[in-house]
C-alpha cells in the first residue's frame, strides 16, 4: 500500500517540543519516558550517561496528533549542539532536577531560548521522586523567581519521575493542551532546511535530517546544498518515520539525496531549492547584548555566530556604538570568516570566540550586505527601514532602547515617523498588556529595562549583605557606582522608588538596603558593640574621642574600626563633627530637651544650652550647628529657635 500523505494546507499544523536544562537533569529519561524512545544514539552517550549530541523522537499525544522532540545536551562544552536544535522549536520543555534546581546551563538555555525567541513552554521538574513536598514546594518557588520577566513567567511546572511514572500522563496531556495554542507557520515561499545530521542508510545512501523552516519540500524537487553548492534530487521523504510524498514548513523531516556522499555535507549546510539562496559572508543585524553577559562588547571582536544549525567565526564590526555594555543593544555587521545561509528575520545567537560566554543575539535585518563604514548615517538610516516591523513592535523597541529615561510619545513619533495619536493609542496598548510602565505625565519606559535593573539593584545588595552583614545598608552613591553605566540619576531613583513599592528594598538616611536584612553581629563583635555604647552612654553629652574609648575599654584596633563603622552606618552612633561622635539616644535626649524649652522660652543661646545638657563649649557649639543642619533649630542672631 502506498504511503499516504497528509493534505496539503495553507498552514503547517506540526508541533516540535524541544528539551533545555542543565546535564544530568533527566532530559533523556523524561523524553524515555514520554515517548519510549531512546535519543541517545551514541555508543559514548550511553556509556557515560550524557548526551553530547542532538537526540530526536516523535510521539502520539492524546489527541492523536504527532509531537516531534528535540533533545538537546545540557553541558556547557556541547552547548554549541544544543544550539543547533534550538531554532526549529515551538514549545520548550524546561527540565529541572527537585533535587538540585536551577543550575547554570539551566540559566543560559534560557537565555538562549529568550534570544531566539521562543514564547510558550513547560517545566518539568524531574526526579520528584528523590525529594519530599516540603522540599518540592521551596524548589518550585526558586524556579519561579528565576523565570520572573522571562516567557516562561507563568508556565504550568510539573514535578515527573521518569522512574516510577508519576507524572508522566499529566505531562502528556498539558503538551496536548498547549499544542492547540501553538501558532501555524506559513508554508507559503521556497522550503529551505538547515541541516543537522547526517548519515548514511544502506541501501538508500545519504540521508540529512532537520527541522522544515519554510515552505514545502517535495519528493522528486531538485535541491541546492548551501554554502558548498552542491546539487541533488530529494528521492525520498520521511515524517515521524512513515515515508510521504511532500513535508511542510515546522516538520522534522529526512531526507534521502541522490548522488551525494556524507562528505559532501555536514551540519550547519542549507538545503533548499538552487538558485533561491546565497551563500553570504557578511550579515547586517541587530544585535542585543544580554545583561547576564559578563563583560562590555568591543568592535571588532572575534565571535561565534550560530545561526540555524551552523556555527560560523566571525568578526562584529559594530556600526552605531564604540562598545556595547549588558544589556545594551546596538546595529552590527558580522564578517564571517566562513560564509552561510540566512534570511532576513533569521535569529541569531552570539558568543565570544574564547571564553565561550554567551554575548546575546538578534535578528538579520540583511543576509547579503555590503561593507559598511561605521557610524555612517545614510547606512544606519536604511537599515533602521529595512529592520522595521509592526508599529506595535516598533513603538515597543523605542521605548526600550531609550533604556531608563522615560521617553514621551512625541519623541517616539519624532523618532519612528509616526503621526503622535497613532503613537499615544499604541502606547496605551502596550501599557494595559503590561509591557510598557506609565510614568509622570506621558512618559514611559519599557518593563524589561525595569525588571532588569531592579534585578541588578536587589542582586547588589545582596551581595554586599553577605559581605557587610554587620551594616544597616549601602550608601546610595556607592550602590549607583557599582551599576550599570546607563543609569543616571533620575533612572537610578525610578528603580528604587519602583522596589520600595514593591516592599523589596528600603532606602532611609541615604542608605539603601533590603527589606528583609537586619544587622547581624558575630558574638565577638557584639562584645565590642556592647563597650562603645556603655563609653558613650557612660556621660552623654560629654562622650570620649574614638581612640578613647577603645583603649579605655582594651579593643583590638582593626575589629573596633570595623564595629565602630558599623554602628556609624547603623546610625546607632552620630557623627557630629569628624572627631565628635554621641549615641543616638543621647543625640534624641538633646533634641527633646531643646524642643521643651523653646516651647516655653522661644529662643536659647549657646550658653543656656551648654548647661540645659550639662556639657561644655566644645560639645555644645557642635551639637548645636547639628540640629540646625537636621532642622530642629534655626540660628536667630547670637541665639536658636525652633525651625
Amino acid at each position: 500500500m502506498p504511503p499516504v500523505s497528509p493534505k496539503l494546507s495553507t498552514v503547517s499544523q506540526h508541533f516540535i517540543i524541544g528539551t533545555a536544562g542543565h546535564v544530568d537533569h533527566g532530559k533523556t529519561a523524561l523524553i524515555r519516558a514520554l515517548t519510549g524512545a531512546e535519543t541517545d544514539r551514541l555508543r559514548e552517550e550511553q556509556e557515560r550517561g550524557m548526551s553530547i549530541d542532538l537526540g530526536f523522537a516523535d510521539f502520539k499525544l492524546p489527541s492523536g496528533r504527532h509531537a516531534g522532540v528535540i533533545d538537546v545536551p545540557g553541558h556547557e562544552r556541547f552547548l554549541k549542539n544544543m544550539l543547533a536544535g534550538a531554532g526549529g522549536i515551538d514549545l520548550v520543555l524546561l527540565v529541572i532536577a527537585a533535587d538540585e534546581g536551577v543550575m547554570p546551563q539551566t540559566r543560559e538555555h534560557l537565555d538562549i531560548l529568550n534570544i531566539l525567541q521562543t514564547r510558550r513552554g513547560v517545566v518539568a521538574i524531574t526526579k520528584a521522586d528523590l525529594v519530599d513536598e516540603e522540599w518540592l514546594e521551596l524548589v518550585q518557588e526558586d524556579i519561579r523567581g528565576v523565570l520572573k520577566g522571562t516567557f516562561l513567567a507563568h508556565a504550568p511546572m510539573v514535578p515527573v519521575s521518569s522512574i516510577t511514572g508519576a507524572g508522566i500522563s499529566d505531562l502528556r496531556n498539558l503538551l496536548d493542551q498547549m499544542a492547540e495554542d501553538v501558532p501555524t507557520r506559513t508554508i507559503v515561499g521556497p522550503w529551505r532546511l538547515p541541516i543537522d545530521r547526517v548519515f548514511t542508510i544502506r541501501g538508500f545512501g545519504t540521508v540529512v535530517t532537520g527541522t522544515l523552516i519554510a515552505g514545502v519540500a517535495r519528493v522528486g524537487d531538485r535541491v541546492e546544498v548551501l554554502p558548498r553548492r552542491v546539487e541533488s534530487r530529494i528521492r525520498s521523504l520521511q515524517v515521524h518515520g512513515a515515508s510521504v510524498d511532500f513535508a511542510e514548513a515546522g516538520t522534522r523531516v529526512a531526507v534521502n539525496l541522490a548522488g551525494l556522499e556524507v562528505e559532501d555535507i555536514e551540519r550547519g549546510d542549507v538545503a533548499s531549492p538552487p538558485g533561491v539562496y546565497t551563500a553570504t559572508q557578511a550579515l547586517d543585524a541587530r544585535l542585543d547584548v544580554l545583561e547576564s553577559c559578563p563583560r562590555e562588547v568591543r568592535n571588532r571582536t572575534r565571535v561565534r555566530v550560530y545561526l540555524g544549525t551552523a556555527e560560523v567565526l566571525a568578526r562584529l564590526n559594530l556600526l552605531d556604538a564604540e562598545v556595547l555594555e549588558p544589556g545594551q543593544s546596538g546595529l552590527v555587521q558580522l564578517r564571517l570568516e566562513t560564509p552561510t545561509v540566512a534570511a532576513k528575520g533569521d535569529r541569531y545567537v552570539l558568543r565570544f570566540y574564547s571564553p565561550m560566554d554567551t554575548i546575546g543575539g538578534g535578528t538579520i535585518i540583511d543576509p547579503s550586505p555590503v561593507r559598511h563604514k561605521r557610524f555612517d548615517a545614510a547606512v544606519l538610516a536604511n537599515m533602521a527601514v529595512k529592520e522595521k516591523g509592526t508599529p506595535e513592535e516598533l513603538v515597543a523597541e523605542t521605548v526600550q532602547r531609550s533604556n531608563l529615561t522615560p521617553i514621551a510619545p512625541q519623541a517616539i513619533g519624532q523618532a519612528l515617523g509616526m503621526p503622535l495619536e497613532e503613537v499615544r493609542r499604541l502606547v496605551g496598548e502596550l501599557k494595559e498588556q503590561g509591557e510598557l510602565v506609565g510614568l509622570e505625565g506621558e512618559t514611559v519606559v519599557h518593563r524589561h529595562r525595569l525588571d532588569a535593573a531592579g534585578h541588578q539593584v536587589v542582586s547588589t545588595l545582596s551581595e554586599y549583605h553577605a559581605a557587610q552583614p554587620m551594616r544597616t545598608g549601602m550608601s546610595r552613591e556607592e550602590l549607583r557606582s557599582r551599576l550599570s553605566r546607563q543609569m543616571d540619576a533620575k533612572g537610578f531613583n525610578l528603580i528604587l522608588g519602583r522596589l520600595e513599592a514593591e516592599g523589596k528594598i528600603v532606602s532611609e538616611g541615604g542608605r539603601v538596603r533590603l527589606a528583609s536584612h537586619s544587622p547581624q553581629f558575630t558574638p565577638e563583635q557584639q562584645r565590642i558593640a556592647e563597650a562603645f555604647e556603655q563609653g558613650l552612654l557612660a556621660d552623654p553629652f560629654n562622650a570620649p574621642f574614638y581612640e578613647d574609648l577603645r583603649s579605655a575599654a582594651g579593643l583590638p584596633a582593626k575589629p573596633a574600626q570595623e564595629v565602630w563603622e558599623a554602628l556609624i552606618d547603623n546610625g546607632l552612633v552620630v557623627r557630629i563633627t569628624a572627631d565628635v561622635f554621641l549615641h543616638r539616644k543621647a543625640v534624641d535626649q538633646a533634641i527633646a530637651r531643646v524642643r521643651e524649652y523653646l516651647a516655653e522660652n522661644k529662643t536659647i543661646t549657646a550658653a543656656q544650652f551648654r548647661d540645659l545638657l550639662g556639657t561644655s563649649r566644645k560639645y555644645a557649639v557642635p551639637l548645636m550647628e547639628y540640629l540646625d543642619a537636621q532642622r530642629v533649630t534655626r540660628r536667630l542672631g547670637d541665639a536658636r529657635e525652633l525651625f
